[in-house]
């Protein structure tokens, strides 16, 4: 005999028990913000050139949003990541200047990223601080780095071929930053619902000892992710500098609360053990249209950031009550 799934009658009909509005802010957010700067600014808003430059702006988040999620599955946090951005950008730059080779700067730049991921897992796993604490130390260590390592100036990339690949390229007509955001988005959804390691990361986050009762390698796991974590923000910081065609210590010091909101907006649940790679993506794109349609409404600096700040606010706490509710 078959059981039908539970459902709950209502007045119009009958709707899946398990469904909850609040799980959709992301989406219901993206279509409301979307429709309300389209019909205030017009065509200023509705056209190619600003789509593109939403998507493209939105890249780096996105990027980091990546691995953000990762992160929060575990029911972890990373604070270091914007740190990193500029760190790895600037490794990288500094490394294209001495060696004239625009693979080696990136590997170098990556490598930076990795390894300031590592330390932070080692770090979480092996002395067993908190996420939150170990992240907050190594972003200030990471950011005191980044100002060293030119005292404060800024690095130009002048490499034709690190500056198509990461940002100033087009390839099918289509810029480079938005490749970038495709590729590492469908590798981040393809492994968290797709491979063992992405299950993993959710049984970790979902109950750590009794993953370990199973057999899953925990420890292995967290610093895996984190390395992953500094991996996805060192990119974004490589994606900064060829667009920018420079590197400097500022770059990122801004996104952390913007990949934050993106990736918890979009479906992640900071306990960890619910993910979701598609909402993180369109999390993103969210917070960027905010962004730029702000700009296009000729606000001030600090009246961005006001409004920026209560729209992440309501966002946010409409999607936790969701997860508790759900």
């Amino acid at each position: 005999m078959t059981t039908a799934p539970a459902t709950t009658p209502t007045a119009k009909g009958v709707v899946p028990r398990s469904w909850n509005w609040r799980n959709s802010v992301v989406y219901i957010g993206f279509v409301v913000v979307f429709a309300y700067f389209a019909a205030t600014q017009g065509s200023t808003f509705l056209n190619g050139t600003t789509l593109v430059n939403i998507i493209t702006q939105a890249t780096p988040i996105t990027i980091m949003a990546v691995g953000t999620v990762f992160v929060l599955s575990l029911g972890e946090i990373d604070l270091s990541i914007g740190s990193t951005v500029a760190l790895a950008a600037l490794s990288a730059a500094v490394t294209l200047q001495a060696t004239g080779m625009w693979w080696v700067a990136a590997l170098a730049g990556l490598a930076v990223g990795a390894t300031i991921g590592l330390v932070n897992g080692l770090f979480i796993t092996l002395v067993r601080l908190p996420s939150f604490l170990v992240t907050l130390a190594t972003m200030g260590l990471v950011a005191g780095l980044a100002q060293q390592i030119t005292n404060l100036q800024s690095v130009p990339v002048t490499d034709p071929t690190f500056v198509w690949t990461f940002g100033g390229g087009a390839l099918l007509g289509i810029p480079i930053y938005i490749w970038w955001s495709v590729v590492v988005a469908a590798i981040g959804w393809h492994v968290l619902r797709q491979r063992r390691f992405g299950a993993h990361v959710l049984a970790v986050g979902n109950h750590a000892s009794a993953a370990r009762v199973s057999g899953i390698k925990v420890t292995r796991i967290r610093i895996a992710v984190f390395m992953l974590s500094g991996a996805t923000a060192a990119l974004a910081g490589l994606l900064y500098a060829g667009r920018l065609a420079g590197a400097t210590y500022t770059l990122g010091t801004t996104d952390l609360m913007s990949v934050l909101a993106a990736v918890i907006v979009g479906g992640t649940a900071l306990t960890g053990g619910r993910a979701s790679m598609i909402g993180a993506v369109v999390g993103s794109l969210f917070m960027s249209m905010i962004n730029y349609g702000l700009l296009l409404a000729g606000l001030t600096v600090a009246q961005q950031e006001i409004v920026r700040g209560v729209i992440i606010l309501i966002a946010v706490s409409l999607s936790l009550r969701g997860k508790k509710g759900s």
